[in-house]
């Protein structure tokens, strides 16, 4: 038997044993080293089978490393891991042709999958591409839901497959859309994004194909559509779900055909545009009430692409609101810092305008508040006077309990996958996303009083302490 060997770089002694171990159990041999110096010289003696490399090693950064490696051994698989856990990381591993990027921490049993499924594919030479770099970072977030977000883009933005993206309104959907063009192939082509539901029925089509002069009262001149002024780039069609269905027939023929004929025209245009569509709506549901074709549906789902909502990823809150504080800054609000208290005061509310609700709350805040650090009193208050209710009935949906929100969440997640199956650990990632905000909800009600906080979770003390400290939950002091 063939035993494959791992090539593994990473400066820290504790992590290098524990996946070594993983890996040798696994039926890997490892040759281990925390120095980019030592990987690169076993690569080029043609040692390995595969690389599992952190970014960050004493003597080199490993982006500047992976370009060597794969003009040396162009087949050999490389899997990246790193703290750094934003999307610039995983569009970076992507472009310089790893395999894959997995964040730290991560799942031993899902890294050892990672490993089996790259020497699969080493047969398969992985295309490396430069783009310019940015730190205007497009998305915020380190939690496990933008993990799996940051990775899906940054696999996307190595095709020009079509992507549906699904979400509620507020939570990002043309910011992913604007990083699946600015890091593809198509990123100095325009980027042009139009909001169906913002268009009159009666002048989608030619908003979309453009029209010809006469083609109909007040068309004075020929107008270029949405497709003609996306040529060669990314054409997002925001709210596809509002389309009108005579509309949704001109644009399934392009999708089928590659190309279209402006209002009033008789002459069919080629079109070479990528096209990334969005809706908060359930286009299935739509399709059952014969408002959306089913083989647009098909077409434009090659992808579903899902972001998860705020409410969904909590421990992104902190991150969030210290973007939002700079940004603010930046344009003309005084500067304000924000307490630790605050921060866990909206890590527990319902969020539903998501990310934009929290931008504006956090831009309010800075304007009215008079204390240079807006403490939890101040985020009690403005919360308070929103007219929108943070109610228990868990979401838009007005589900009727809690299991049936996470069983209709979890339908969501698994669709989301398609005919594949999701990364394994599913348990331990239900109780990380359900755990932290029943401990937070419960420390606010108590007012940080971790016995009485204890005894209302029906768990001792140290428990109480042992979860808060696994979950990196901050004690708090009180709201008053």
């Amino acid at each position: 038997m063939n035993v494959k060997t791992v090539l593994l770089a990473d400066d820290d002694s504790a992590i290098r044993t524990v996946l070594t171990q993983a890996l040798s159990r696994a039926g890997y041999a490892v040759r281990a080293t925390a120095t980019a110096t030592a990987l690169w010289r076993w690569v080029a003696e043609g040692q390995g089978d595969i690389v599992l490399t952190d970014v960050v090693l004493p003597d080199e950064n490993a982006f500047d490393v992976i370009p060597r490696i794969k003009k040396m051994r162009p087949n050999l698989p490389v899997v990246v891991m790193s703290a750094q856990n934003t999307i610039m990381t995983a569009i970076r591993a992507a472009e310089l042709g790893a395999y894959d990027y997995l964040p730290k921490p991560f799942d031993l049993s899902a890294l050892v999958q990672t490993i089996a499924r790259a020497l699969e594919q080493s047969n398969k030479v992985p295309t490396a591409r430069t783009v310019e770099k940015s730190e205007n970072l497009p998305l915020i977030g380190r939690s496990s839901a933008m993990q799996d977000i940051y990775r899906m883009i940054a696999r996307l933005t190595q095709t020009d497959l079509t992507v549906t993206i699904i979400g509620e309104s507020g939570t990002g959907k043309e910011l992913v859309a604007r990083a699946l063009h600015d890091y593809s192939k198509r990123r100095k082509g325009p980027f042009v994004a139009v909001n169906m539901a913002a268009i009159p029925r009666e002048l989608i089509e030619s908003e979309l194909f453009g029209h010809e002069k006469g083609s109909f009262t007040g068309a004075g001149a020929r107008m270029a559509g949405r497709f003609e002024q996306a040529e060669g780039g990314s054409l997002f069609l925001d709210e596809i779900g509002d389309m009108p269905l005579e509309a949704q027939t001109r644009l399934l023929r392009v999708l089928q055909q590659g190309e279209y004929t402006t209002v009033g025209g008789a002459s069919p245009i080629k079109t070479n545009v990528r096209i990334i569509a969005a809706t908060h709506r359930d286009l299935r549901q739509l399709i059952n009430q014969g408002l959306f074709r089913e083989d647009l549906f098909f077409r434009l789902n090659v992808v579903p692409l899902r972001l998860p909502p705020l409410r969904e990823r909590t421990e992104d809150i902190a991150d969030l609101v210290r973007h939002f504080l700079e940004s603010a800054k930046k344009e003309g609000l005084p500067h304000k810092d924000i307490a630790p208290e605050a921060v866990e005061r909206l890590k527990i509310y319902r969020w539903p305008g998501n990310v934009r609700e929290l931008e504006n709350l956090v831009k309010r805040l800075m304007a009215m508040e008079v204390n240079d650090v807006i403490g939890a009193a101040s985020v009690e208050r403005e919360l308070a006077s929103n007219p929108v209710s943070e109610g228990a009935n868990f979401g838009s949906n007005n589900f009727n309990s809690l299991a049936e929100f996470v069983e209709h969440h979890l339908a969501d997640y698994f669709a989301g996958f398609g005919s594949a199956l999701p990364p394994e650990g599913l348990y331990e990632r239900i109780l990380a996303e359900l755990e932290p905000p029943l401990l937070r909800a419960v420390l606010v009600a108590t007012h940080g009083n971790q016995l009485r906080a204890a005894d209302l979770l029906g768990i001792n003390r140290n428990t109480l302490r042992a979860k808060l400290k696994d979950r990196q939950i901050r004690p708090i002091r009180g709201l008053a």
